[in-house]
């Protein structure tokens, strides 16, 4: 078949192929749009899941009536410079409109501000229909009809009307949190309406147009970011670890005011809070980062939800510092979700109350810490010091610690000096404490506080094992992690570009404990292993190693492994169910969880402790 020229048409609907995958994607380009027209006021209405009807008004500055015919051109924009790196708007490759007009009927009616009329030009299908005058508004009005009419094969892979309406108002509440200022509207016969009104640009305007979106819950268990690194400004809020979501859906980031979807933001989310969250829960974030245009790539799919940036590792590394710094600093803190959890068990007829899910998938959290030890109360089974449950020098030996690591775990509040002090506090003083005063043990597990306005009850296992590891994680961390030479070393065969990437990052791996060195130009040689393994596949752990690597430029693979067998360590070496404690232990424990970052959740992200307000309990007997 000889070469030759596609037809206009053609090479809009190609276009379309990749701009245009559902009515959600027409209501981005569109809305986009009018907020780079200046708009303060942004109404969509939507019929038939956006197949039927989508129509944008907004109250913007317009399109004068001689750039109709140019705004439905190809490659037309009033957006781009001469300089493809400085790219300031939400739009700029000027292919939204046309790409739109080619697969559906289109209109588009504008008026600006010093036009004493509208105009308006219409496409169907590609055919492009006379500039005719009009009535309008300042402002433009788009109007999508019969969506996919001209490319009928399309239709095939629309979902039901439902989905594609909850699409749609995905999309619009994704952009509206990065313009509180713009008041947002979504109707139609297909949905309920969804009416966002203007706050302002200042950091509670922000926060209450979050709230708005994400519910009013979020703005009382997030914790507020604001770091600044090598120019690159992350701001935002994370929510604390014992509020979290099954899925990944509220997680939102924006890239100089651009909503993106982008791979290298969401894995630095999972690394900020790797030890802190249930298997298979995801934080609820809001972050947005402020940079130069030149050291960010949106240019990379005609969608623009994908960005690249100049310095992956710098971006990767500050959301992770700043989320973990921001918990740390944070302290202890029980999510508010939990007390609605006990308000609603104690109401007559209610279900009983239950965290969402088993920490490991396949049991419950309560079986499997007490699996680990006694039950029930046994003096003669029952440790004094949370050390003894099979955890004597020679187990800390062969682990590679030293007396430095197990003096972590003797610094843990049943030991700590701190226990000896808190016996000549007086109550009153504690109750101003954030965890309160210690009243009573029940079950002999859970730990009943007082402060001068709520009830405290607390998880005395998860609670101690929390502390014991982050004790032994400082320990393990804090100093280069104890190593085993091999006898003979691994020679492990990999691609010539693995083997250099490894050899890159080879001085951090030896901080771990991992001693490799290039062998040839496709291999390696791992000649040390961290003694806390045991007898590891150097293979694999090689491997991913080099993925992550190439992935993520970081080697955190092995550091989580090192961590994971921290935590088993410290839930075996924490006080277990059962154990009876003493009123100055009760208090130790929760002064020393209100110093440890992290505090509020164990080790398998479950919460240590639920705080209930006076004023809900004086609720619960109709005192209020």
């Amino acid at each position: 078949m000889p070469i030759r020229q596609l037809s206009e048409t053609m090479i809009n609907q190609i276009a379309a192929g990749e701009v245009i995958e559902r009515p959600a994607s027409v209501v981005k380009e569109l809305v986009e749009n009018a907020l780079d027209a200046g708009a303060s006021r942004v109404e969509i209405v939507t019929s038939g899941g956006g197949l039927n009807l989508i129509r944008v008004t907004d109250d913007g500055s317009g399109i004068p009536e001689r750039e109709l015919a140019l705004a439905i051109a190809r490659h037309c924009t009033s957006k781009l410079t001469e300089d493809i790196n400085d790219i300031r708007s939400l739009g700029f490759r000027g292919e939204a409109l046309p790409s739109i007009g080619s697969v559906s009927r289109l209109s588009i009616r504008s008026r600006t501000a010093a036009s004493e009329s509208a105009a308006e030009i219409g496409i169907e299908g590609g055919r492009v229909l006379p500039v005719r005058p009009a009535a309008a508004n300042r402002g433009t009005t788009v109007e999508v009809r019969d969506l996919f009419f001209a490319t009928p094969a399309r239709l095939k892979f629309m979902k039901g009307e439902r989905a594609e309406s909850s699409a749609t108002s995905d999309v619009v509440k994704r952009i509206a949190i990065a313009f509180p200022a713009v008041r947002f509207t979504l109707a139609g016969s297909d949905r309920s309406t969804l009416e966002l009104p203007a706050a302002d640009d200042s950091a509670e305007g922000s926060l209450r147009r979050v709230a708005q979106v994400m519910g009013a819950d979020f703005p009382d268990n997030s914790i507020a970011l604001d770091a600044m690194r090598d120019g690159v400004h992350l701001t935002g809020h994370v929510s604390i670890p014992s509020f979290t979501r099954a899925n990944a859906l509220q997680q939102y980031a924006y890239v100089n005011g651009r909503p993106v979807r982008d791979k290298l933001i969401a894995g630095a989310i999972r690394g900020a809070y790797a030890d802190v969250l249930p298997r298979d829960r995801h934080a609820v974030t809001v972050l947005f980062l402020t940079l130069d245009p030149a050291i960010v790539d949106v240019n990379v799919h005609p969608a623009k939800a994908d960005v690249r940036f100049r310095d992956p590792g710098l971006v990767r590394g500050l959301i992770v510092g700043a989320i973990r710094q921001a918990l740390a600093d944070a302290g202890v803190r029980a999510a508010t979700t939990g007390a609605a959890g006990m308000m609603a068990a104690f109401r007559p007829g209610a279900a009983s109350y239950g965290h969402g899910g088993p920490a490991n998938g396949h049991r419950s959290y309560d079986a499997a810490y007490r699996a680990s030890g006694p039950s029930g109360f046994d003096p003669a089974r029952s440790p004094q010091r949370p050390l003894d449950m099979g955890f004597d020098g020679a187990g800390f030996e062969q682990r590679g610690l030293r007396e430095s690591e197990q003096a972590a775990f003797d610094a843990g509040p049943l030991a700590s000096a701190d226990a000896r002090a808190g016996q000549d506090e007086a109550a009153e003083t504690l109750l101003g404490a954030v965890l309160g005063a210690a009243r009573a043990q029940v079950h002999e597990n859970y730990i009943v506080a007082q402060t001068r306005d709520s009830l405290i009850i607390v998880d005395q296992h998860a609670a101690h094992e929390r502390l014991v590891y982050e004790a032994l994680k400082n320990a393990l961390h804090s100093r280069p992690v104890p190593s085993q030479m091999l006898l003979l070393p691994e020679i492990i065969d990999l691609p010539e570009e693995d083997a250099e990437r490894l050899a890159l990052h080879s001085e951090t791996l030896a901080r771990f404990g991992l001693g490799i060195e290039r062998f040839g130009p496709g291999a390696v040689a791992v000649r040390e292993t961290p003694s806390m393994l045991g007898e590891a596949n150097v293979q694999q752990l090689v491997r991913d190693l080099a993925d992550e690597i190439a992935d993520n430029d970081t080697v955190d693979t092995l550091k989580e492994r090192l961590d994971k067998i921290a935590a088993t360590m410290a839930c075996h070496g924490s006080v277990r169910s059962g154990r009876l404690l003493k009123a100055e232990e009760m208090n130790a424990l929760l002064r020393q969880m209100e110093a440890t970052p992290g505090s509020g959740t164990c080790n398998h992200g479950r919460p240590t402790y639920i705080e209930l307000k006076l004023a809900d309990i004086e609720r619960l007997f109709g005192r209020r």
